[in-house]
């Protein structure tokens, strides 16, 4: 799309402006955030395109419209989605082998585990290798809850959190604050960051993974806002 307006600005009420017309979303909705700082944000996405209007790069615009018309409107079904992953935790299944590998996911992993233990009071089933082991359902279910009590903002930015990531307690650690966004995308990625190591890197994965790490920064950067 070309573009069709000079000015952008932000409204009271937490929307955008261009040339003073409100942004709808794709669904039509009024596009309103909840925080004076996301709309800002949203705004200089706006007012940063060129000639043309590039979707790709407005990932907070993007998730702003998620958050009014996918995850508003069935708030309790888009929650209940991405409470499934803790049923699968990345954070769970371990190697066997080689040792520092092992090691590796011991130092970095099992703090975030404890920290979930702490925060949620439950209990993890630890994996060796890949077949799976179901997760004890008293978890599954208080993790389900922290995950239905985020509002319709923060599960838009918690969906591409947990899915790049393959982790719920990665994303819901984040949603507290309780790890760096950077951190975060090495933690999630660690195995594959260590055969990266091992036997060296390809253009094409990395390019998919510096492609993941923008989408899970943009993220992050959401929740921030909120």
């Amino acid at each position: 799309m070309k573009r069709f307006y000079k000015s952008v600005t932000t409204s009271d009420e937490g929307g955008v402006l261009l040339d003073g017309r409100p942004v709808r979303t794709p669904a039509r909705a009024p596009l309103l955030m909840p925080t004076p700082g996301l709309a800002e944000a949203v705004a200089a996405e706006w007012a940063a395109q060129g000639e043309e209007i590039r979707p790709q790069d407005m990932p907070l615009t993007g998730l702003a419209n998620a958050a009014i018309d996918r995850v508003a409107p069935d708030h309790a079904g888009f929650a209940a989605g991405l409470a499934q992953y803790g049923e699968t935790e990345l954070l769970c299944y371990r190697a066997d082998s080689p040792p520092d590998l092992i090691v590796r996911q011991q130092e970095r992993w099992d703090p975030l585990l404890d920290w979930a233990r702490r925060q949620y009071d439950v209990e993890f089933t630890l994996v060796t290798g890949i077949i799976h082991q179901p997760q004890p359902m008293a978890t599954v279910l208080r993790l389900g809850d922290a995950v239905a009590a985020a509002s319709a903002h923060q599960l838009a930015a918690l969906s591409p959190l947990v899915t790049i990531g393959g982790s719920l307690v990665i994303g819901l650690a984040l949603l507290e604050e309780a790890v760096l966004p950077e951190d975060a995308f090495a933690i999630a990625h660690l195995d594959e960051l260590w055969q990266a190591e091992q036997w060296g890197e390809d253009d094409w994965a990395l390019d998919a993974r510096n492609a993941r790490k923008r989408d899970f920064l943009a993220a992050c950067r959401f929740l921030e806002l909120l």
